[in-house]
């Protein structure tokens, strides 16, 4: 679970980079392909996959309190930049949800 988290994470991100045109500060465009077809934020969902898998594999309170908060953290990060990307571009996926596929 850690490592399908961390991959997911790091090719998110990655893809994220790809997209910034460096000649223009404020050109932005929707994210295409893998998870991205299914949530706004994959890169947020990777980091909590990731966490989950090692409290799972450490098996203590602070391990799992970590998941908390990073959830916590993430979650609403997500969520706002899903509210952002819609307004913003009039051909964004309808079907495309914050943070956890086919979970409103």
């Amino acid at each position: 679970m850690f490592c399908a988290g961390a991959t997911i994470n790091i090719w998110s991100d990655r893809r994220l980079v790809a997209l910034r045109d460096h000649g223009a500060p404020h050109h932005y465009k929707i994210p295409q392909g893998g998870l991205f077809r299914y949530v706004s934020c994959p890169n947020h969902m990777g980091e909590i996959l990731e966490w989950v898998g090692f409290a799972l594999a450490c098996w203590n309170l602070p391990a799992f309190a970590f998941v908390i908060w990073t959830a916590a953290n993430l979650g609403p990060r997500a969520v706002a930049r899903h509210r952002w990307y819609r307004p913003q571009f009039a051909d964004y996926p309808k079907h495309r949800k914050a943070l956890i596929p086919f979970v409103r």
